[in-house]
């Protein structure tokens, strides 16, 4: 990452946390854990891997600065970008789905979904900046959760890499003893004319295979939160929510801690991989992907940060880009729920059509 880009950036709903220079890092999620339960840090931030027996990406800041706003960054120009490979092929994707539809479908199995992504490998003809593609992301979709993250602390390969992303997902958030989650599954793809965008909308809340799938998502996030929390609300439907270039069903959930020494982060890894992004149940799902996907690296994580009092925000990150330390590659990742109603040409479909949000970002022709 650049010296002139910030460490950390997370913008949202309730405003804009940056990070000012790094005072320590962290690659071993236990430890950060630890760290943060002792009270020893005013603050941890970062980002969280899709594995988390893998290195993150947690820093604790010299200082950080809140704002209303996301910064005043520019959207441009950026050099011309192109898609390089497709990792993998389309058919082998939907070889990846059958296999996983045979799975769902036998007699004896505890599989009742898995998300299964694909990723795109893209170059540019000169760096890539993160401030201007995170810019143009929040342009897109100003009520996304737009991020920026420096994946130094997690080494190796990720050394000078970085992580923009605009997700629509909130893991969770803890503000005293209130928490919020928002699970998203079920999705549709944008239409230009407003008809018929109205009429994809609708349909997807009525459709019986998106509804399955989501509510495999609530009964998870529910099953995690009932012992750590209280007075749980969860609406009986879900919520339609739209962003540049797709419908989802929501379900926010609000409920209140037992116990105030559980951290934002202890909420972020017990949660962590919801139905949305890993499967049900999340133990047999994650080894079915790490089968067929092999490590999806910052890919369907999480970003977000804690604070000495426990309280915090975490993101799903999705809809993002892995940026080189060169900044002249970059990968990107679109995935979708599995279940046994699942169709290999829909699904592969429903990729294509969720790369669109960082493609348009990147300016690239497709």
């Amino acid at each position: 990452m650049k010296l002139s880009q910030p460490p950390f950036v997370l913008c949202g709903p309730t405003g804009t946390l940056i990070a000012d220079g790094v005072q320590a890092r962290y690659a071993d999620v236990t430890a950060a854990q630890a760290m943060m339960r002792s009270g020893s840090q005013p603050m941890l931030l970062g980002a969280l891997p899709f594995n988390l027996d893998s290195p993150a990406a947690l820093m604790v800041p010299r200082a950080v600065q809140r704002t209303a706003a996301p910064p005043d960054w520019p959207t441009g120009p950026l050099p011309a970008v192109r898609i390089a490979a497709e990792i993998p092929a389309p058919e082998e994707h939907r070889a990846r789905i059958r296999r996983a539809h045979a799975q769902l479908a036998a007699p004896d199995t505890s599989l009742h979904k898995v998300v299964l992504a694909r990723a795109l490998r893209l170059v540019a003809d000169a760096p890539l900046d993160g401030r201007v593609i995170l810019a143009r992301l929040l342009a897109a979709d100003p009520a996304a959760y737009g991020y920026l993250v420096d994946l130094t602390a997690a080494g190796g390969e990720y050394s000078g890499a970085a992580l923009v992303g605009a997700s629509p997902e909130l893991l969770v958030a803890r503000d005293g003893e209130r928490v919020i989650c928002q699970p998203f599954a079920g999705s549709a793809p944008r239409c230009v004319d407003a008809d018929l965008d109205a009429a994809t909308g609708s349909a997807l809340a009525a459709s019986v295979k998106d509804r399955h799938e989501h509510q495999l998502v609530v009964d998870a996030v529910r099953e995690v939160l009932r012992p750590l929390c209280r007075q749980m609300t969860i609406p009986a439907q879900p919520r339609l929510r739209r962003t540049a270039a797709v419908w989802h069903l929501c379900t926010p959930i609000t409920a209140r801690i037992n116990d105030i020494s559980t951290t934002a982060l202890d909420l972020a890894l017990a949660l962590h991989p919801t139905p949305a992004v890993g499967g049900v149940p999340a133990d047999v799902a994650s080894n079915l992907i790490a089968t067929l996907e092999g490590d999806r690296g910052f890919y369907a994580g999480a970003v977000g940060w804690c604070d000495g009092h426990g309280n915090g925000e975490w993101v799903v990150s999705i809809r993002c880009a892995q940026l080189a330390p060169d900044g002249c590659s970059t990968l990107v990742h679109a995935g979708g729920g599995i279940v046994a109603e699942s169709n290999p040409d829909d699904e592969l479909n429903e990729t294509t059509i969720k790369f669109g949000t960082i493609l348009t970002a990147l300016g690239v022709q497709r």
